[in-house]
């Protein structure tokens, strides 16, 4: 098929009014317990000890070499600590947190199953939930408010404006419908993955592995540098006072319409991670490790 024969109903919609994707496959666990928040400080490159109800942030969990395990977005709730991921690093991140637990008062629970993950994303994504229901969302990332028995949190998987509402499985076909109603279409899981590419955002899976060190993934709002000790803080806090990044994940435009495939090297020696077509401009976006210095 052409390059150009890309244009969907879904990309236009994600990229001019709002659109509803279920994203149900991504990882939910939930952290409870009195030492909740003192275990995922320890083990995470974000200051979870700060978080309030209502609040939250993007980290990484790293191994001892600086390496990076696994991405979540962590959101504090009342009684635990939502934490949601890749599917594919749904049980490593399980297992690895789980690992830490000694003498601590916690307990892990995987919640993928039982909930349901459902984003509204686009421009008109707030208008959409507004007419549905949901209730005010503070404006900052990673908040997160109770809407009746869902979760609804500021946060999007294409890099745009977006919304992401946890709900029992049970009543995911219910929302579905209770935002369709609002004015929201359905979009597919290409149309979503050009758009965040026209965006320049990594997903961990593609563009980020445990092949990267934490600076190298270029996500500077994942990292706190005054939280103290925690798993692979040495690696970072060395690579950050000697400045030593030698390759960085940067997004890049391509005067092509032929995406290359994933490990492709350029002529600068960047590798390219993903890449696709972009209808609204013509050529090929895509996220690459680029040499620095």
């Amino acid at each position: 098929m052409d390059a150009t024969a890309t244009v969907t109903k879904g990309y236009l919609v994600l990229r001019e009014t709002a659109a509803w994707m279920d994203l149900s496959a991504r990882g939910k666990i939930r952290v409870l317990g009195e030492d909740r928040a003192r275990l995922l400080h320890a083990m995470t490159t974000q200051d979870v000890q700060s978080l309030t109800p209502g609040h939250g942030a993007y980290a990484f969990f790293l191994n001892a070499q600086g390496r990076i395990l696994g991405d979540v977005n962590v959101f504090c709730r009342e009684d635990c600590f939502l934490l949601d991921t890749e599917p594919e690093t749904r049980q490593n991140l399980f297992d690895h947190i789980d690992r830490y637990i000694i003498a601590d008062d916690v307990t892990l629970e995987d919640a993928t199953d039982a909930w349901a993950t459902i984003a509204v994303e686009g421009p008109r994504a707030a208008e959409v939930l507004e007419r549905a229901g949901a209730p005010p969302i503070p404006e900052a990332e990673y908040s997160s408010a109770k809407w009746d028995d869902a979760v609804v949190a500021r946060l999007n998987s294409t890099g745009g404006q977006g919304f992401f509402i946890f709900t029992p499985a049970a009543g995911k076909s219910a929302l579905i419908s209770r935002l369709e109603a609002a004015g929201a279409q359905a979009a597919d899981a290409e149309a979503a993955r050009v758009v965040r590419l026209e965006h320049g955002k990594p997903r961990y899976g593609e563009d980020i592995s445990d092949r990267f060190l934490a600076q190298e993934a270029n996500q500077p709002h994942a990292l706190h540098f005054s939280k103290g000790c925690y798993l692979g803080q040495e690696i970072v806090e060395r690579v950050r006072s000697r400045g030593q990044i030698h390759r960085m994940l940067k997004p890049l435009t391509l005067e092509t319409k032929d995406p290359p495939a994933p490990g492709t090297k350029l002529e600068d020696a960047s590798e390219i991670t993903s890449a696709a077509y972009s209808p609204a401009l013509g050529k090929v976006v895509a996220l690459a490790y680029v040499r620095t210095g």
